[in-house]
């Protein structure tokens, strides 16, 4: 088929990535929403690619974000904002007022640090105490995020209102991981009485046409859940 100019030009951006990644995932919206084409390439993180270790040699990991005569872009936040920045008319993720845009971007700092962080460090807690508070703790913060979205949504389908915002993009990711880890220790992590309002977001996200194909299969999960706990064994213990 032949390609139009544009088009020809910017199928030549490549992202780098993992299929399991949400901050990969996420990437993967906010192309697929601003209908930005691009070429994907799946990273072997036992034999990380020249590509990627050139591209992010500080921290050596997915996304990165390639284009022609361009420096790489890392960091999953950086690559979207970039993206909303030089392709503002494609799909409009953030609002126009810098102080609506800087709360909006002061939660997806708190989702980013406060809340996904915690299913790392339930996985990496060994003891059943540990494991029961960390879940206390992730069932509390459902609670700070269903008012978030009641606030944001203002009555609306999705954070952004209307139409999928940069929230969306920013919590949508996370929802595979949400499901597996609820799954994997026995809780549910989105619940229909306590977070009502998530529950009906989420299903919307996981039914969007731009998300659909992104979100990664519970297996998949699981193959990757694997890889990270043979990859970390725990610390031995030495006297």
């Amino acid at each position: 088929m032949h390609q139009s100019h544009s088009m020809a030009e910017t199928s030549q951006i490549k992202l780098l990535g993992s299929v399991a990644s949400p901050f990969v995932n996420r990437v993967q919206f906010v192309l697929n929403l601003k209908s930005i084409n691009y070429e994907y390439v799946e990273e072997d993180f036992d034999n990380k690619s020249e590509l990627l270790l050139a591209s992010n040699p500080l921290l050596k990991r997915v996304p990165v974000l390639i284009q022609p005569n361009k420096p790489p872009l890392c960091e999953s936040r950086i690559i979207i904002d970039y993206l909303e920045e030089i392709f503002p008319d494609a799909y409009k993720l953030l609002p126009s007022d810098p102080a609506d845009r800087a709360v909006i971007q002061f939660w997806a700092y708190y989702i980013d640090t406060e809340f996904f962080p915690l299913y790392g460090r339930l996985r990496k807690t060994p003891d059943k105490e540990g494991k029961e508070a960390l879940k206390k703790q992730i069932i509390e913060q459902t609670r700070v995020l269903e008012k978030t979205f009641v606030k944001f949504s203002n009555g609306k389908p999705y954070f952004g209102g209307d139409d999928v915002g940069y929230l969306d993009v920013i919590l949508g990711c996370f929802l595979g991981w949400t499901k597996f880890v609820g799954n994997f220790n026995n809780f549910k992590i989105l619940e229909e009485i306590r977070t009502p309002k998530l529950v009906e977001w989420s299903n919307r996200i996981l039914s969007h046409e731009h998300f659909k194909g992104v979100i990664p299969e519970q297996e998949k999960l699981m193959d990757f859940y694997k890889w990270l706990t043979r990859a970390r064994p725990p610390p031995r213990v030495t006297t």
